[in-house]
């Protein structure tokens, strides 16, 4: 249950600073734009990214605490067979 707090918690701070950028740009570039529409498609989009790399990684049935840190981070940070090479 503790794994799903933490996975929920952190989608919601992920909607919410992929909003709060989109916000601030169309008030600026595009103010006949309802801002409130183009912060909730920033935050969707986010989060369906994010909810996509969930969805892949736990396809085997477990979810692990790497797994779900490397679904959150800002680039990938699973290592790939590239750079296993030593």
């Amino acid at each position: 249950m503790n794994k799903w707090k933490d996975i929920f918690s952190r989608i919601a701070a992920l909607f919410v600073s992929s909003a709060l950028g989109i916000i601030t740009g169309s008030a600026i570039i595009a103010p006949e734009l309802e801002v409130w529409k183009s912060a909730a498609l920033a935050g969707f989009v986010a989060v369906a990214g994010v909810v996509e790399k969930l969805a892949k990684a736990s396809i085997d049935g477990k979810l692990t605490k790497d797994e779900i840190d490397n679904a959150f981070a800002l680039r990938d940070t699973a290592p790939s067979k590239a750079r296993k090479k030593s």
